[in-house]
């Protein structure tokens, strides 16, 4: 503080002869002495008060931009909606995807290389988007038609077995412990446990607890796809579990001798004759308790 005290009234030449000794022996003194004498010869104009209040006012005025508060609104909702668009597009193409159809239903749907697929009643595919051309397979629960685009090899999963086609159409369906397969078109590999089988048009194959049924068909098509189940070979109980699901409907099976199997057409869009077909097939009285409740007793 002294120091600068001293700096400050040498400045003005207000020191005593004391202190200018003082400051002179003080080791910054010349280089304090070095600048007073370039500042001495500095000259500054004299300030033109009027002249410069006239420049400021004759300056040219920038209006503010001014963003109206509906456009930051409009845009802030932009980002979101690119954000949203964003976010959907990830998620239908990394997530696996999920095709149902409920009961009574059938829901048709593409694969991402044209693939027609379409489900049954209360069946469900899983398969993902992501890298389908160097991973064409999906997962079935229950029963579906397959009409596949040409290309490479394309495989149906299920928890009974694998279905293996390229460009072709087929069914495959898997419900309980029965793994049908039918082809209708090309061929198709059928992998069940430690057994393979190619077949070709107009083959199908059907495993149920150990056992192995060949048989021709000559539909173009399911028969499921004309309103109408084909049977063969099927015992009561599934049999039931099928028209419950065409139907949304829950029958009740009072009834011990029924282990004579079915093979034959039930039609999906009239449930009197359905029921009529059974109770005829089996010597079963039929009870409607309500809308949607039957229950089969023995005649």
């Amino acid at each position: 503080m002294k120091k600068n005290r001293l700096l400050a009234k040498w400045l003005n030449n207000d020191l005593s002869p004391d202190e200018l000794a003082e400051f002179e022996a003080s080791p910054d003194f010349e280089k304090y002495q070095k600048i007073k004498n370039y500042t001495d010869h500095l000259e500054v104009d004299d300030l033109d008060e009027n002249s410069m209040l006239s420049d400021i006012l004759n300056q040219k005025k920038v209006t503010p931009r001014v963003v109206p508060l509906y456009k930051k609104w409009m845009f802030q909702i932009a980002a979101v909606l690119v954000l949203a668009l964003g976010i959907t597009f990830a998620f239908n193409f990394f997530v696996p995807q999920t095709q149902k159809a409920d009961f009574g239903e059938r829901t048709t749907f593409l694969l991402p290389d044209n693939s027609e697929v379409v489900l049954n009643s209360l069946s469900e595919i899983n398969y993902k988007k992501w890298n389908w051309d160097n991973n064409r397979f999906l997962k079935l629960k229950g029963e579906a038609y397959f009409r596949v685009a040409k290309g490479r090899r394309f495989e149906v999963q299920t928890d009974l077995g694998n279905v293996t086609v390229l460009g072709t159409r087929f069914n495959v369906k898997a419900r309980k412990n029965r793994f049908d397969v039918v082809c209708y078109e090309g061929r198709v590999k059928v992998n069940y446990g430690d057994t393979q089988i190619l077949l070709t048009h107009g083959q199908s194959v059907t495993f149920e607890n150990g056992k192995q049924f060949n048989t021709v068909v000559s539909a173009p098509k399911p028969e499921w796809m004309d309103n109408q189940i084909a049977f063969y070979q099927e015992n009561i109980k599934s049999l039931l579990d099928e028209v419950q699901r065409q139907y949304n409907i829950t029958i009740e099976l009072n009834a011990k001798d029924t282990t004579s199997l079915f093979t034959g057409k039930l039609p999906t869009k009239d449930l009197d004759v359905a029921l009529q077909i059974i109770s005829t097939t089996y010597h079963l009285e039929v009870k409607k308790v309500s809308n949607n409740k039957i229950i089969f007793d023995k005649k």
